[in-house]
This record gives C-alpha cells, structure tokens and sequence, in this order.
C-alpha cells in the first residue's frame, strides 16, 4: 500500500516538474536601462487593445528581471506589441516582439 502512495506521488511531482519547464520556456528578460522605474508594462496583439503585464510592484531604474507569460495565454500570438509606463507618467512607444524566440530580451 506504501509503495503505491509513494509511487502516486512521485508520478504528481514529475508532472509538476514538466508544467513547471514547459512555462520556463515562456520567459523572457526585461531590462530597464532608464533612470526612471517602470510601473506597468502594457501589451497588444492589436496595437490598440492593451492589457497590464504583471510585473509586480515594478522594475526599477537599471534593474533586469525575467517575466514569464501566464498559461492563460497560450493560445495568443507569438508577435506582441509592448510599451512601457514609467514613474513619471510617460508612456514609451509601443515596439512589436516575437515572444516565441529563445532568449528574448527587452530594453526599455
């Protein structure tokens, strides 16, 4: 009997693992090479539709960190428009990006 509880958990773990690499593939890295801290990235198929990007409480000034996209969006297209919205109230302009390419890095 313990050995099918053990076995039962170690099969859930193994697919855990593969859910877990499989939206590490999702990644990509944000670099804030301004001096002002990013407060929202916004994000379009469109161009005109926008939504928020969780990127937590922000990415400061010179600071980089890796976002991942969230499951929920799976089956959105790889080619996304991206700006960001800085502490100050400026907007930078939108830039379109292919987040299907190994190692995407954004600068803004």
């Amino acid at each position: 009997m313990k050995i099918k509880k053990v076995t039962g958990l170690l099969m859930i773990a193994g697919l855990l693992s593969i859910a877990a690499n499989a939206h590490a593939e999702d990644s990509f890295v944000a670099h804030n090479t301004t001096k002002v801290a990013i407060k929202q990235m916004l994000v379009s198929q469109d161009g005109k539709t926008w939504g928020g990007f969780d990127i937590g409480s922000g990415i400061k000034a010179g600071e980089s960190v890796t976002l991942v996209w969230a499951a929920s969006t799976d089956n959105e297209n790889c080619k996304q428009f991206v700006k960001a919205v800085f502490a100050d109230g400026e907007e930078g302009e939108p830039v379109k990006f292919d987040f299907c390419e190994k190692g995407l890095e954004l600068e803004f």
